[in-house]
């Protein structure tokens, strides 16, 4: 391996910035989202593909050429093309953003207790409303990757009751402050807030369809900060409908955007935010720490962190 690297980023200018600051002594190439031209790079770093209608299902001439790695910005890999992954090592951006993302959700259940903004006045007009406690209440974590083991720590925190399914055969690590259930039906019946941070996988899309949500604790809210294919979307309008969901916070859905007039748009129950929760002020400064520590590794010739395996979906 040469001592110098040359890296390619579809990242913006300001994080590639950051990325020469990081790793002085390697080039980094400036590429558009859309571009793919990294013939004489060692390294790849790739924003999502196929995203918001767009496809590129052709893997672009001659690749993967000399290219020794591959890394994702998002820790997902399902905007991503197979062809990308028939090549070199991929890595995601696995828990580059997992603080953030978690915010966002707990947010979202401060929203949904305390009635915000619905509760801001304007005028004289004051009226009391009761709100509802956080502390005390029991929220239900589908997928303990990253987030979900963020979101925990600090909903524990804060006196809620925290309990979470992973995936088969997954054991709770030592330290992480949650209950295991039985399985899917149990997180739903018992959850008062419900947040979904699994990873989309051909065995994980769909999975919370209208068995499941017929599970659900009555008034359940239902927050999706991971894919809008986990959900079956048209089972929730119908749980919805019915009153067995209260209230949905979706940061996604699927397709993204969804077409208008879509019935969650109308619902005065559901609040869909652009697939932004990800997205921070310090989110690039955590993924290039995290490439950087990464890239250390790679010069040295150890193990990458954050594998992807393709052929398990994340």
């Amino acid at each position: 391996m040469s001592a110098i690297s040359v890296i390619a980023s579809q990242l913006d200018a300001q994080a590639n910035e950051l990325l020469r600051q990081r790793l002085p002594g390697h080039r980094v190439i400036d590429l558009a989202p859309e571009q793919f031209n990294a013939e004489r790079a060692d390294v790849l770093i790739v924003r999502p593909v196929n995203v918001r209608g767009r496809r590129v299902d052709e893997a672009p001439r001659g690749w993967p050429w000399s290219l020794r790695w591959v890394q994702l910005v998002s820790s997902g890999i399902d905007f991503y093309p197979d062809w990308l992954f028939q090549g070199p090592p991929v890595t995601s951006g696995k828990g580059s953003n997992a603080e953030q993302v978690a915010e966002f959700a707990l947010a979202a259940i401060f929203s949904a207790a305390k009635q915000l903004p619905n509760i801001w006045v304007k005028d004289d007009d004051w009226t009391f409303s009761p709100l509802q406690p956080v502390r005390g209440k029991t929220l239900g974590i589908l997928g303990l990757g990253s987030i979900g083991r963020a979101l925990a720590a600090k909903a524990t925190a804060l006196g809620l009751r925290v309990i979470a399914l992973g995936r088969p055969g997954q054991a709770l690590e030592a330290g992480v402050p949650v209950q295991a259930v039985a399985d899917i039906h149990q997180l739903f019946a018992e959850s008062d807030h419900l947040v979904l941070a699994a990873p989309l996988t051909a065995q994980t899309r769909g999975v919370i369809d209208r068995q499941v949500l017929a599970s659900a604790k009555p008034g359940l809210h239902l927050v999706n900060i991971a894919r809008g294919g986990l959900l079956d979307q048209q089972a929730l309008v119908e749980a919805l409908e019915a009153g067995r969901i209260g209230r949905a916070t979706l940061d996604v859905t699927e397709p993204e955007p969804l077409p208008a007039g879509h019935p969650l748009y109308r619902d005065p129950r559901v609040f869909i935010s652009p697939h932004t929760c990800a997205i921070s002020t310090e989110g690039i400064r955590g993924f290039a720490e995290d490439f950087a520590d990464n890239f250390q590794r790679y010069h040295q010739g150890q193990p990458l962190r954050n594998l992807v395996d393709h052929q398990r979906g994340y």
